[in-house]
């Protein structure tokens, strides 16, 4: 495979240290550096929204080629290329059904990141006020070195600072998690599709040997057809394969089984050591928010079942 190890962008810039300029352009800065990282995960979801759409769009197209072949094949008054343009349609309408539950599969794993997303929208204030304590530090130790309000900003910022350890422990527990669990997903989506479109495009190849495509000469009439029988056997046989499919995957080893309903390990929360984490038990709360997805599980075989019950 001639391509390139990583289809991370070139582009790095954002990563680089900002320049040292004067404290109000640092937080400026930064502030800039968060809002460009919290819209990176929200820009996928987007973009695969459009995705998904592409997929719904193929199946009802697929579904309409279908219908179309099969009209076509009608209009020919070929009673050989009739009968099998309508029983290849049949398969390409289950294709197309197959696009169809490709793309709500691929709406679940969307939701999956979505928790990821709001888990990180909830983190950042934390995040914030850890830096606004921190600066308003330095702008004091700056202006006025023996204030004694110096000693409650840095009380506050020890507190701020021990709530942002629990948030960013949170967010890299369900970060992981959910990045896994969307993916399995994904990609277990992506191989039931294949495989069942494999099943569909082998039994169309074998549709296609009952089509006589001799030539003939001026005046020659072609022998009537005599496959019809064996062309629904195929559906019949496409339709079982379809109905007898199971997923044949590699596990994906599941570590987090451990985590606690705050995002925490159980143990830590059993022991009850960390305090803080009461404090900062509701930052990862809109997780909770979002239903589970399910793997959704569909009638296979519906445009086969209706031709060869016919």
């Amino acid at each position: 495979m001639q391509r390139a190890l990583s289809v991370r962008s070139k582009n790095k810039d954002s990563h680089k240290d900002p320049p040292k300029h004067r404290l109000q352009m640092l937080n400026s800065l930064r502030g800039v550096e968060r809002a460009e990282l919290s819209r990176r995960l929200a820009k996928l979801i987007k973009t695969e929204n459009h995705a998904i759409g592409a997929y719904e769009s193929a199946g009802r197209e697929r579904l309409s080629i279908a219908s179309q072949l099969s009209d076509w094949g009608e209009s020919t008054n070929d009673d050989s290329l009739s009968d099998i343009s309508d029983k290849i349609g049949v398969l390409l309408s289950e294709i197309g059904e197959q696009e169809d539950l490709f793309a709500q599969n691929l709406e679940d794993y969307r939701s999956i990141l979505k928790q990821i997303r709001n888990t990180e929208q909830s983190v950042q204030p934390s995040r914030d006020n850890k830096n606004k304590i921190a600066d308003e530090i330095q702008k004091l130790k700056y202006k006025e070195p023996t204030s004694p309000k110096l000693v409650t900003l840095e009380q506050e910022l020890v507190r701020a600072e021990a709530q942002n350890l629990v948030a960013e422990a949170q967010l890299t527990n369900i970060t992981r998690q959910k990045v896994k669990e969307a993916y399995d997903l994904h990609f277990a989506a992506t191989i039931e599709r294949a495989e069942k479109q494999i099943i569909l495009a082998k039994h169309g190849r074998r549709l296609l040997n009952y089509l006589d495509d001799t030539p003939v000469v001026p005046g020659d009439v072609r022998q009537p057809f005599a496959h019809g029988n064996d062309a629904r056997q195929v559906l019949a046989d496409a339709e079982h394969e379809l109905q007898m499919w199971q997923p044949s995957l590699e596990a994906v080893e599941v570590n987090s089984t451990g985590l606690g309903s705050n995002l925490m390990p159980s143990e830590e929360v059993a022991r009850g050591t960390s305090s803080v984490a009461d404090t900062a038990g509701d930052i990862a709360s809109p997780q909770s928010e979002t239903t589970s997805p399910t793997h959704h599980k569909p009638a296979e075989g519906t445009h086969l079942e209706q031709a060869t019950a016919s």
